[in-house]
């Protein structure tokens, strides 16, 4: 690592929102092993100075939307212009509508999150999966067409125009999204060995 790089890293103010029902502790690693500094933090002043947001959760919409309403969090994600990447139900978060617990999320990028088709698979999608991206997007830089990721969902949103990269299980559905500055990943980058590493680095650089 040169010198320059090394100033980047520590003058880059790197933010994981506090959504109060997420494990935040293996996403703030991740970003840790990659030599950054990381704050975990629900303070509107300190989340809108960030450069780069991470917004993860683990649970249900219902109970993440509910979190992010009594912290004060949803007018203030929606007004976010830096960078933002939501994991898992992060993403799903950021979508219009969750068929779980029929709660409406943030509406930032389109579609609705929907359970996924049953027939002849196993649910939840639990494990490693392949992945497509779109050729030539920066989150997706030195990452493989097919490379593996690791998956814990059963909802899904379905592929569309902010898909950015897809994958199949039963039928193919959403497992990266961009609009704007807001991205999305349904897989689990900080489980996801190398290709999880690569694609939280090129979310830092970019």
């Amino acid at each position: 690592m040169d010198q320059a790089s090394g100033n980047d890293k520590l003058n880059s103010k790197v933010v994981i929102i506090d959504t109060g029902c997420a494990n935040l502790s293996s996403v703030r690693f991740a970003i840790e092993r990659l030599g950054y500094t990381v704050t975990v933090s629900r303070e509107a002043d300190v989340l809108r100075n960030a450069d780069k947001l991470f917004l993860p959760g683990v649970g249900t919409a219902q109970e993440a939307m509910k979190n992010l309403a009594e912290r004060e969090l949803i007018e203030l994600v929606k007004s976010l212009t830096q960078p933002v990447l939501g994991i898992c139900l992060g993403m799903q978060l950021l979508a219009e509508f969750s068929a779980e617990d029929d709660v409406a999320t943030l509406g930032l990028i389109s579609g609705s999150i929907e359970h996924m088709p049953s027939e002849g698979v196993r649910l939840p999608h639990m494990g490693w999966n392949q992945i497509e991206p779109q050729q030539d997007h920066p989150l997706f830089k030195d990452i493989p067409s097919g490379s593996y990721f690791y998956f814990v969902h059963s909802y899904a949103l379905a592929v569309g125009s902010d898909t950015i990269a897809t994958c199949t299980h039963g039928a193919p559905f959403t497992a990266a999204v961009n609009r704007d500055n807001f991205y999305g990943v349904q897989f689990h980058p900080e489980r996801s060995s190398k290709a999880g590493a690569q694609l939280i680095k090129n979310f830092l650089e970019m």
